[in-house]
């Protein structure tokens, strides 16, 4: 499938499946209400939504690359799923899970983090066919560029994720990411069209303050973001892409990313554009 129809497929899934959730919200609508930072009420159904939509686009792209996109995807799409519906865990952030696993509590955070770890893993492999046909230096050189992929993959499952704590800041990093992979030519471009359709058709709810990604919405279009960047032809993007995304998590263990973009005023003006209110 061409990744025009990729996109489209994408946003029609993710727009069908938001109308079929709000009308029959599972286990009742006030299990998936929540209020946002203006303290105004929002629901997760629309990122469940947007997690189908994404993997129905990785789904659609086909062959390896398609196959490892949406493994990882639906895997960070049900794991955030099952922790947005869990209200009991107070725990955030790598710290606040291990912290908590040493008081003995595993936490849906946790198990989010380790099952997405190990799907991004494994979709590196698949998708890169275990290596990429062109690397040098045998087994290790294709271990290592696996190993490589999968650290990336999961890290931007995990940045998106950390940066839906503002209308449609999320939606804006994948598609920054996303539109303009989606014109490489080969499985990166491809992948790349399924964020873009997922996020076009996720865009108005989220930036109206009506929806919220979630961990369910955010993950999956992290996932992709990162299989396409994963996919990049060009070793040297993929280690930059490594390098930026693992620091960004690992500074946000630090520093609050919405204090910084309060203070710098183009963030700001792109973080509170099309931004109701």
């Amino acid at each position: 499938m061409n990744r025009v129809a990729v996109g489209l497929l994408a946003a029609a899934v993710t727009a069908g499946t938001a109308a079929v959730l709000r009308s029959r919200p599972p286990g009742g609508r006030a299990r998936w209400q929540r209020t946002n930072f203006r303290s105004n009420e929002v629901d997760l159904l629309g990122g469940v939504a947007t997690a189908a939509g994404t993997v129905s686009g990785a789904v659609a792209t086909g062959g390896a690359a398609g196959a490892g996109a949406a493994l990882v995807a639906a895997t960070g799409g049900v794991l955030g799923a099952l922790d947005d519906a869990d209200t009991t865990s107070t725990s955030k952030g790598l710290r606040g899970h291990v912290r908590a696993l040493g008081d003995g509590e595993v936490t849906t955070g946790l198990l989010k983090l380790v099952g997405i770890s190990s799907a991004a893993l494994a979709a590196a492999g698949i998708a890169t066919g275990y290596g990429r046909r062109s690397a040098d230096g045998g087994w290790l050189a294709r271990t290592v560029d696996v190993g490589v992929s999968g650290i990336l993959i999961a890290g931007t499952a995990n940045l998106v994720n950390l940066f839906d704590l503002r209308p449609g800041r999320a939606l804006k990093l994948v598609g920054a990411i996303c539109a303009p992979l989606a014109v490489v030519p080969g499985p990166s471009g491809a992948v790349a069209a399924a964020g873009v359709g997922a996020v076009a058709a996720s865009w108005e709810g989220d930036l109206a303050e009506e929806t919220m990604l979630g961990d369910a919405g955010a993950n999956a279009l992290g996932a992709v973001a990162g299989t396409a960047l994963a996919l990049v032809p060009l070793a040297r993007v993929r280690h930059v892409a490594t390098v930026v995304v693992v620091s960004l998590v690992l500074l946000s263990e630090k520093v609050s990313f919405t204090q910084i973009i309060a203070r710098t005023p183009w963030l700001r003006a792109i973080d509170d554009w099309q931004r109701a209110g």
